[in-house]
């Protein structure tokens, strides 16, 4: 089968805009059509300021709504990133491969090192080199499609280029992924500021509708949207981005067309509350079985045993080639350590 990998950084409550960019086809399509492995990449939460406590937090709410959200483990492989070694083991094998004019390309080193710079900081070194992390959780399984929004294509394309340079330079170890961008509303706007991604890290609550939000929060959310002062409704993404950010939403909502929708509305008002019904609802069955979960934590820890179990064992034989085909020496197996082996004698008394 094809193999697919994908992952939810825990740095923020997920939103309505990872629910229907990523999560519900994860469970809709992927679990069912490929061999499937997601992931919270926790690690890559550590590249910023951070709270441990929080991170663990919310480590821990993360896969317990990926699990609320369909995600089989009978179906599919649902772990935490930093619970199988093989990530960091091969990570410092492609940092050997990457180059660091790569690395400074990246969309997002540059913008949040522009921004500390002129506040007289610094990011960490981590923030640099993360996308080769990212390389490895994708490349570690052999993976064959990896399911991201265009914002994230970039990430997907560096692992494309280090496992071919890896290939032709120390022979095939890595099966070259692509990425496999969902066809509707693969990026959920803000609702403040629909120029910009609704992002779980981002601080403007009143534009973000969490996984976990109360229905009438929803819908005060939704009615504040921003649209603009025409009178018509239109989905022009370039021209009008708040109506059809509203109709984007519905439509992923309700299975329609964003550009069908428009002509059933004459007003904002109509749309809005319409758009408002329709999150509430699809949100309702994640966050009864959120609840259900939470009453269950051991359930929720052995599911991430066993996917870690699980993803450990997919991972460590493609490493393992890696390290032989770096030319590192492999290590002596346990059980063969001190057998019949004379270990020297080097003058030491007690």
């Amino acid at each position: 089968m094809t193999r697919v990998f994908s992952g939810i950084k825990p740095t923020g409550h997920l939103t309505l805009g990872n629910y229907l960019g990523a999560m519900r086809r994860w469970a809709a399509v992927d679990q069912h059509q490929s061999d499937a492995l997601f992931c919270i990449v926790d690690l890559h939460a550590l590249t910023v300021d951070h709270d441990p406590a929080r991170v663990r937090r919310l480590s821990r709410q993360a896969a317990t709504l990926l699990l609320a959200s369909g995600l089989d483990p009978h179906l599919c492989t649902v772990f935490v990133q930093s619970h199988v070694d093989e990530h960091t083991r091969l990570s410092y094998l492609l940092e050997c491969v990457a180059t660091d004019g790569e690395m400074r390309r990246m969309i997002q080193y540059k913008e949040k090192a522009a921004r500390e710079r002129v506040r007289g900081g610094s990011v960490r070194l981590s923030l640099l080199t993360y996308p080769v992390l990212m390389a490895a959780d994708i490349l570690a399984y052999g993976t064959d499609q990896v399911p991201v929004g265009d914002d994230q294509t970039q990430h997907v394309e560096l692992a494309r280029d280090i496992a071919v340079r890896f290939n032709q330079r120390y022979g095939h170890t890595f099966v070259v992924p692509r990425a496999t961008p969902p066809q509707v509303a693969a990026r959920v706007m803000n609702l403040q500021d629909p120029t910009s991604k609704m992002g779980k890290s981002d601080d403007s609550g009143p534009g973000i509708v969490y996984l976990l939000d109360e229905p009438d929060v929803v819908r005060r959310k939704i009615m504040r949207a921003v649209t603009d002062s025409a009178r018509d409704v239109v989905y022009d993404p370039e021209a009008r981005p708040g109506p059809a950010n509203l109709l984007e939403i519905l439509a992923a909502c309700t299975n329609g067309n964003p550009s069908e929708l428009s002509g059933v509305y004459e007003t904002y008002g109509a749309l809005k509350r319409d758009t408002a019904d329709a999150v509430v609802e699809v949100l309702r069955p994640v966050q009864e079985r959120h609840r259900e979960l939470c009453a269950d934590p051991g359930y929720v820890e052995g599911v991430l045993r066993d996917g870690a179990e699980r993803a450990r064992a997919m991972a460590r034989p493609t490493v393992d080639a890696a390290y032989r085909a770096i030319g590192l020496l492999p290590a002596a197996e346990a059980e063969d350590a001190g057998a019949g082996i004379a270990v020297p004698d080097i003058g030491v008394t007690a």
